[in-house]
């Protein structure tokens, strides 16, 4: 896509009913019919060369809908974790947009455009302050990628706070092209304590992402508007006490997750830098065991 093909597509998601487009899209990946189901699902993976070997169950027969297959499990051994407990996991399979270090309470969101660490966790100016000059990492997942989110390090859930938003694409494009995307994107935001201290796992919305879905929460649709609000961890019987690798949620469609650590606490590997592309489990970063 050139430059001016990008800022198009930007200037068409302002006046498109990304909402509207979103709802649409959940109604067609939902849609159980086989033949239906079964034409989605095997034009999807063959235009994506989708690896069925490492799914965990036979393709298209094994799922009841498009969505089903989209927000797929994978064989227990199609992603080895990274077990070192010095080393972060990465928490999905993705694309690294951008990494490094968090300057004050600016984040970067691509080349010239920045956004406010505050503004991104929509949440007390205390929290925020946990991670003024510590580090971040955006990871972009596109359509064909492995859609499911997991723990990148043992750690105990402690809150997550959902905030409602728009629904912009977060394609490279319109990442380099919109400022305030991140801020902007409705987003749920999971906080968590590990061994080292604070760590924050955000789950971005965007266009065609018929719903963010938990453990905890079960499926959170998207809302235009309203209020950031705490949601209940106790609804369900799930634990929040997890493991390096276990589940956190998953994705209807493409989107990105933002992971966040407080200074002093992470040292991001030598080859995670944009454009670089990562399997869920892999080392991403080293870690200290206990408190800085």
């Amino acid at each position: 896509m050139t430059d001016r093909a990008g800022k198009a597509f930007v200037l068409l998601q302002r006046i498109l009913p990304k909402h509207l487009m979103t709802s649409a899209i959940h109604w067609l990946a939902g849609i159980r019919a086989v033949p239906v189901k079964n034409w989605l699902i095997s034009r999807f993976a063959s235009a994506y060369d989708v690896d069925l070997e490492e799914v965990l169950l036979p393709v298209p027969e094994g799922f009841a809908s498009f969505n089903e297959f989209f927000t797929r499990e994978l064989a227990t051994d199609a992603r080895p974790i990274e077990m070192d407990p010095q080393t972060m996991a990465s928490p999905v399979d993705g694309t690294v947009s951008a990494a490094g270090r968090i300057d004050g309470k600016t984040l970067i969101q691509a080349k010239g455009i920045t956004y406010s660490l505050p503004d991104l966790l929509a949440t007390d100016l205390a929290i925020a302050e946990e991670f003024v000059n510590g580090s971040f990492a955006t990871i972009y997942l596109a359509p064909y990628n492995y859609h499911r989110v997991h723990c990148p390090l043992d750690a105990e859930l402690r809150s997550a706070l959902y905030v409602p938003g728009a629904l912009y694409s977060v394609n490279e494009k319109t990442v380099a092209g919109l400022p305030g995307l991140f801020t902007g994107n409705e987003r749920l935001v999971c906080r968590f304590r590990c061994a080292f201290g604070p760590m924050i796992v955000i789950f971005v919305g965007a266009l065609h992402v018929g719903s963010i879905s938990t453990p905890w929460t079960g499926k959170i649709r998207p809302q235009k508007s309203g209020v950031a609000q705490l949601l209940d961890l106790q609804q369900s019987r799930h634990s929040t006490e997890l493991r390096k690798g276990d589940l956190l949620g998953w994705f209807n469609m493409g989107s990105t997750v933002i992971l966040l650590l407080p200074e002093r606490s992470c040292q991001w590997h030598p080859n995670l830098l944009p454009g670089s592309r990562l399997r869920m489990g892999e080392g991403i970063a080293s870690v200290p065991s206990q408190p800085s």
